[in-house]
């Protein structure tokens, strides 16, 4: 397993990262625990959760469960900001809320610091400003080592990084955002903001939801137990027309190369200089092992040029 630093950080993650939004809620303790455990036989030291999560903290639970003596050898991320109760007052990024929900994650997941702790989205009702006043006092008492943020649009990146230079405050090193060669709209103006600021790039649904494995055939109804066929949204968002000529174009391109669909996914990824780690789940052991197997193509310039046509992708002038 190959790694890279995060960022501007000295945390080193494996370029293949476990998602964990599947625990304590899809999978149960013990399925959770085989893919813990294949995870880590495998080399992958990312975990990433949120205290949301497997039904609002299923998920950090089951790693506080699981990982043991072994937290000391992951880098471990969650993130906070969504909602985590029912009445909505559990929310945000106010100071007040805040300071609980890290309290809260690191009673679930067991342990005395969180490596990477995230804004897991913008909070309309809260200045940036009191946010990250509040999260740098998390680092300075060492219950959190670095900050990042996850769907906060380019501007706001930006608008968070100026404000930590300006207040001297410690900044975020790391934005983790939809990607994957049917998902590419983070290009327009995120990416450019990411490598402007030199931070590192943590992209969630690599695979479309599964689209981007093969499994899924145009001619077919998805499998049982699969995420299309278990929510008609997702289905209908990935599912179209103009994402199925894509998927033919780029397996006609696979095909061509000796390749795979699933080690295009993860190997253009990662042909990204500010991508430091594909964030994918997991509901089986065996499932980690094609991840990690999938990393190792090193893409030519040529190779990319092909992929932008296939995905209908101008180059540039």
């Amino acid at each position: 397993m190959n790694h890279r630093l995060l960022g501007p950080s000295g945390l080193k993650v494996s370029i293949v990262g476990l998602g964990c939004n599947n625990f304590g809620g899809r999978l149960d303790l013990d399925a959770t625990r085989q893919v813990v455990h294949k995870a880590l036989d495998l080399g992958i030291t990312l975990f990433d959760t949120a205290d949301m999560y497997g039904n609002r903290g299923g998920s950090e639970e089951c790693l506080g469960q699981i990982l043991g003596d072994r937290r000391k050898d992951v880098v471990l991320a969650t993130k906070f900001g969504w909602e985590m109760s029912e009445d909505g007052r559990l929310r945000g990024g106010s100071r007040r809320y805040v300071m609980r929900a890290v309290e809260d994650s690191l009673r679930r997941l067991r342990t005395d610091w969180i490596d990477l702790y995230q804004l897991h989205k913008f909070d309309p009702e809260t200045p940036i400003e009191e946010t990250l006043r509040a999260l740098d006092d998390l680092v300075h008492q060492g219950k959190v080592r670095y900050i990042g943020c996850s769907n906060l649009p380019a501007w706001r990146v930006i608008e968070a990084q100026w404000t930590s230079r300006q207040l001297n405050l410690h900044r975020f090193i790391s934005c983790q955002d939809e990607y994957s060669l049917l998902v590419r709209s983070v290009e327009r103006e995120l990416l450019p903001a990411v490598e402007a600021y030199g931070l590192g790039l943590l992209p969630f649904f690599p695979l479309a939801s599964g689209l981007l494995t093969g499994k899924y055939k145009r001619t077919a109804p998805p499998p049982e137990g699969t995420r299309f066929a278990g929510s008609k949204g997702l289905a209908d968002r990935y599912l179209t027309d103009a994402n199925w000529q894509t998927v033919e174009r780029l397996e006609q391109f696979c095909r061509e190369r000796g390749r795979t669909l699933l080690e295009l996914a993860f190997s253009w990824l990662l042909s990204h200089a500010p991508v430091s780690s594909v964030i994918a789940g997991a509901t089986k052991p065996e499932q980690l092992e094609q991840n990690v197997d999938a990393a190792g193509w090193l893409l030519t310039p040529e190779d990319l040029a092909a992929v932008d046509a296939a995905c209908g992708v101008q180059a540039p002038a």
